[in-house]
């Protein structure tokens, strides 16, 4: 029975990091880098089927496709971060999942929701967090004369992130609390 669910595990990672990454395919990109997209929604979506663990790991995997399939890359580090630390770290939405679970047993709906924006926030967040350091130490050349490296890196990044995470979170509330089922693993 074990050996089935790291199986179950392992092809909904691979799975839900390849939609990942089609996903983040999909959207309005921004010149420099980066893009409103529903690129997260399966990472959160699997740390709230299987925890971080899973969570992280279909963000690795969503990185890596990225990086591989043409990803901007300045050097090892910068790439490192912003394709697999980053997306690695939206899987840390799942720090909610006992909250939600709890929600989900209860009936209680709103909670649900919070539980889910909450996590979704966080693992956003951490995301954003890292393409902001990468910003100042890699691409501070972008930023106008005169502006500061940091202002510039937090405002860049987060014209994209901030709404990302917004959709995100409405898009992942509305898919866990019209079909609870999907929390369960079979």
């Amino acid at each position: 029975m074990l050996e089935r669910k790291k199986l179950q595990l392992l092809l909904e990672v691979a799975i839900l990091g390849a939609i990942s990454f089609v996903l983040d395919k999909i959207g309005f990109s921004m010149p420099q880098g980066g893009s409103i997209t529903l690129s997260m929604l399966p990472i959160i979506v699997m740390a709230f089927r299987w925890g971080i663990i899973g969570g992280m790991l279909t963000g690795f995997v969503s990185g890596l496709l990225q990086l591989m399939m043409g990803g901007y890359v300045f050097n090892a580090i910068q790439a490192a971060l912003d394709y697999f630390v980053a997306y690695t770290l939206v899987g840390l939405a799942g720090v909610t999942l006992a909250w939600l679970l709890s929600s989900k047993a209860n009936g209680n709906k709103g909670s649900m929701v919070a539980a889910i924006v909450v996590g979704t926030i966080i693992g956003g967040l951490l995301r954003y967090l890292i393409h902001f350091i990468g910003g100042i130490v890699f691409f501070a050349s972008y930023a106008p004369e005169g502006q500061p490296v940091w202002i510039y890196s937090l405002v860049y990044n987060g014209s994209y992130m901030i709404p990302a995470i917004i959709l995100s979170a409405i898009v992942t509330a509305f898919l866990f609390t019209s079909a609870p089922r999907l929390l369960q693993r079979k």
